[in-house]
């Protein structure tokens, strides 16, 4: 019999609902689970169980009156800690902001309660939710649950492992560069990074300032099954008027043909071979399944459109970014600023508007090749999971790190959708996937083909943590 901790959001909304089981005794196995393993891993930095035993109350209650709990009812989510959560510190990390309380919900937040999801924890993220690596000097360092040698990615690096580790059904995460993709892929699970625009997000206690955010950072979700994926979709992207980039776009688009294209080395990407094999995995799982796989060797623009994005996140350094990160002296992303810097400087107000204009041209290019393949299939990383702390190493080893992540990094620059779908370990205790994409507004899409590719198997998970 499964634990009820490992159920997925699916099931557990389910049983719940035809009363088979109650939220209180799910979130109770839940925050036994936590209990138990969350020491060794540092996932859940702050464990919230009289919320958690409250709101699950609510659920039952709900129920018991003959009212519908929401799509969520009693299923267990943990939220970042660079995210709005009334009553508790948006830290993103930093002492700095310790103490910073947030005085109402994200929207995004507000949005899952509302759905009748059981909130049980906050999760971990590196300083400034920058890196692909997770740890900071308020929170200290989270561990990946196969193996602590290996990072559990980065930023929402805590939700990735915490969901891994059967702390939750449903982490949420944000993901300007791969921070919702990445951790999925280091901990074996799956993350969509949706749209820009189709989840509504916005703190009000002004935390979370991403470099260049408001034009392409975006939430989501990372599950354990696809079909929680896609239950946390379309739950998240509940309307929210405080949100500008809101867009109520249909979650169903027009049909497409059922034909990817398979690309192992984008712009000259030096994927390694435990990668390589992975992605012809999935490319085969969906050819097995009835899709055309078309091997190319060449994708549109990522190379400049990841050289552009990080002049955009680096944009507010010089206003003041960068002493921000001096104070707060976190040695980690104190160096990444600096490489960074080194790699590619910030940019002048005529270069970022010049960005802005080959932005325009770049989304271009991405949909029109969308329309001859609706999907598809390339790395997440071209390595993989990277030793913990790896970007700490010296400036090589940080050009190292950065070069592996173009898919990631590029890719938002156009405000694209992303999953990340994992299928399988290497040496039994490495995660590796394959990241799958699709034009804007088709998540529906990668939804369905992750499907497809999750059918012939992924990790199993959760995971006991490895010591």
């Amino acid at each position: 019999m499964t634990a009820l901790y490992a159920l997925p959001a699916t099931e557990i909304a389910a049983r719940v609902k035809a009363r088979q089981l109650s939220a209180t005794e799910v979130t109770e196995a839940v925050l036994a689970r936590m209990d138990a393993v969350n020491p060794a891993i540092n996932a859940v930095i702050l464990p919230l169980h009289e919320e958690a035993r409250e709101a699950a109350r609510a659920v039952d209650a709900a129920i018991a009156r003959g009212e519908d709990p929401g799509a969520l009812a009693g299923v267990p989510i943990t939220i970042k800690a660079n995210v709005d959560q009334k009553g508790h510190a948006t830290t993103n990390g930093l002492v700095l902001q310790k103490d910073l309380i947030a005085e109402q919900d994200n929207p995004m937040v507000a949005t899952l309660r509302r759905a009748g999801g059981v909130i049980i924890g906050r999760t971990n993220t590196p300083a400034f939710s920058l890196r692909w690596f997770t740890s900071n000097n308020v929170h200290g360092h989270t561990k990946n649950p196969w193996n602590p040698g290996i990072t559990p990615g980065g930023s929402s690096g805590g939700a990735g492992s915490a969901t891994a580790a059967g702390i939750g059904a449903i982490g949420q995460g944000s993901d300007i560069g791969g921070s919702i993709r990445y951790p999925a892929y280091a901990c074996g699970i799956h993350g969509l990074r949706p749209t820009l625009g189709r989840i509504p997000a916005w703190n009000a206690s002004g935390a979370e300032r991403d470099i260049g955010g408001q034009l392409m950072a975006v939430q989501g979700p990372l599950c354990r099954t696809i079909g929680d994926i896609e239950l946390a979709f379309q739950v998240m992207t509940t309307r929210d008027a405080r949100d500008p980039w809101y867009v109520p776009a249909p979650l169903k688009g027009p049909e497409a043909p059922k034909r990817a294209a398979l690309c192992i080395r984008p712009e000259g990407l030096n994927t390694v071979p435990e990668v390589e094999a992975a992605l012809r995995d999935a490319a085969r799982r969906l050819q097995d399944a009835g899709w055309t796989i078309v091997e190319i060797d060449s994708l549109p623009p990522l190379r400049e459109p990841a050289r552009l994005q990080s002049q955009m996140w680096l944009a507010s350094l010089p206003r003041g970014g960068m002493a921000l990160a001096e104070k707060e002296n976190e040695a980690a992303s104190l160096g990444v600023y600096r490489h960074m810097i080194a790699i590619t400087p910030p940019a002048d107000l005529n270069s970022f508007q010049d960005a802005l204009t080959k932005r325009a041209g770049f989304v271009r290019q991405w949909m029109l090749f969308f329309e001859k393949y609706p999907v598809v299939i390339c790395p997440v990383s071209a390595e993989l999971p990277f030793p913990d702390q790896q970007d700490t190493k010296g400036f090589e080893a940080f050009q190292r790190v950065l070069e592996s992540q173009l898919t990631q990094v590029g890719l938002p620059f156009m405000g694209l959708p992303g999953l990340t779908v994992s299928t399988g370990l290497v040496n039994g205790n490495i995660p590796v996937g394959a990241q799958l994409l699709a034009g804007r507004y088709r998540e529906d899409l990668l939804i369905a083909a992750g499907a497809v590719i999750e059918a012939g198997g992924t990790p199993a998970t959760p995971v006991d943590p490895a010591l």
